[in-house]
């Protein structure tokens, strides 16, 4: 498995990323915490110098199974331990909640969970399903979050796209304590449900928007441009980006039945955006992929700017 990637499981098909341990069903919290390997803790100890002189109002968090440093964090830092999150998301979403993958990255570092939502939605004649994402740092690096992720169902293509007015995202600083913050994160995934309805709504409107060829082409150039004084590697590589996202707007077996329209070609960016491999694979682009994907990628936040602003 990739070095940034350190366990993981998924249900049935292998995802996109290729990572991960296959399971033939979704687990229930205490199946997903052992099958990802995340029945671990962190503790927090004491920080000295080399002359053994104790460092004041910093702790070191530590893995309690080999005794791995994850970070270096402040007094008022509260560890939110993995088996406390899949209690908070259970809590969330209620009795019966099953989960798709969960996982580590960089050492421990940073964890999540995706649960799938109960509703099931039509958008745009095609079945999109909700997924709950929570994550988590163990080194001070990044709050904890809960997110809502669309998923289009016929190719696992995520859509997010930033909403006026519709969030779908929640997060809290490790300095308090997110049982007391549930209140908080209900009503965020209260919005869900919004955003759905926004998403299908802002489908339709993409939908009567047409695009002639002639248009796209230009889109997508000015989507991926050159840089500044690029050189002739650089615009080559450039214009295979670009080819390659032309081949999934006018090719994609998927996107053909659709008419050609902002709909289609944001749908392109997606798909782009999810699938494509990079000019240079780097040892942690999958997992970097990943959790892009989950959060929010700017190629299809640039892209649904630039449609907005046409």
């Amino acid at each position: 498995m990739p070095a940034n990637i350190e366990t993981m499981f998924y249900v049935r098909e292998t995802p996109w990323h290729g990572l991960g341990v296959r399971v033939e069903e979704a687990l229930n919290s205490d199946e997903a915490l052992r099958t990802a390997s995340l029945d671990w803790k962190v503790i927090q100890r004491p920080i000295y110098t080399a002359e053994r002189q104790l460092i004041p109002n910093y702790k070191a968090n530590v893995r309690d199974s080999d005794c791995e440093v994850l970070g270096v964090v402040t007094d008022r830092y509260r560890i939110v331990q993995n088996h406390e999150a899949f209690a908070f998301t259970d809590a969330l979403l209620g009795e019966g909640v099953k989960y798709e993958t969960a996982g580590s990255l960089q050492g421990g570092r940073r964890v999540w969970m995706l649960a799938k939502l109960p509703e099931k939605y039509i958008i745009g004649g095609e079945k999109v399903e909700p997924f709950l994402v929570f994550s988590n740092s163990h080194d001070g690096s990044a709050a904890i979050k809960v997110c809502m992720t669309p998923v289009r169902v016929v190719c696992q293509n995520t859509l997010n796209l930033a909403l006026n007015g519709s969030k779908r995202t929640w997060s809290a600083k490790h300095t308090s304590n997110i049982q007391n913050r549930m209140h908080e994160a209900h009503e965020t995934l209260g919005l869900a449900h919004k955003y759905m309805e926004g998403l299908g709504h802002e489908f339709n409107k993409l939908s009567l928007v047409k695009y002639a060829d002639s248009k796209v082409m230009t889109f997508i150039n000015d989507l991926l441009p050159y840089s500044d004084n690029a050189t002739p590697v650089q615009r080559k590589n450039v214009e295979q980006l670009r080819d390659d996202m032309k081949i999934r707007y006018f090719e994609a077996p998927d996107l053909k039945v659709l008419d050609k329209t902002a709909l289609r070609l944001i749908h392109a960016v997606s798909d782009f955006a999810t699938h494509a491999q990079p000019l240079r694979e780097t040892a942690n682009y999958k997992e970097n992929l990943f959790m892009k994907t989950l959060e929010g990628h700017p190629v299809i936040d640039k892209a649904y700017a630039m449609i907005k602003a046409a």
